[in-house]
Order: C-alpha cells, then structure tokens, then sequence
C-alpha cells in the first residue's frame, strides 16, 4: 500500500472517531535567529528586577524532574 493510501485511510478512521486535522506552524527552534531572539528577551527579562517572570518560571518548573 503506498503512503498516500496509508496516510489517506488513517484520516478517513480518525474522521470516523470525531476527529479533524489540523495543522499548525510554529517557530524552527533549530535556526540561529530563533536562538538569539530568545537570548535577546531572556536577557530583557532577566535585566528587569521589577519583573515576577524568573521567580514565576522558577516556581512552575520546580516540580517537573518529579513527573
């Protein structure tokens, strides 16, 4: 059976189920510009002592490495 088919019959079952496709861009995390724009707004924020954003993310990831 060739992909198309496969992929064809899989979003025909899902379609059964309820189910809708959707497709979604996001940012290539991978690339050189998405990297330094992200060094660029951590450092705005880690410049800023008025800002709760360090002490927030802090306090939500505290406990991920116990899931």
């Amino acid at each position: 059976m060739a992909v198309r088919d496969r992929v064809s019959e899989h979003r025909r079952r899902m379609r059964e189920r309820g189910y809708r496709p959707v497709q979604m861009w996001v940012p290539d995390v991978r690339t050189r510009e998405f990297g330094q724009e992200a060094a660029r707004q951590a450092a705005l924020v880690a410049s800023d002592p008025t800002d709760d954003t360090l002490d927030f993310l802090e306090e939500v990831g505290a406990d991920w490495g116990e899931e």
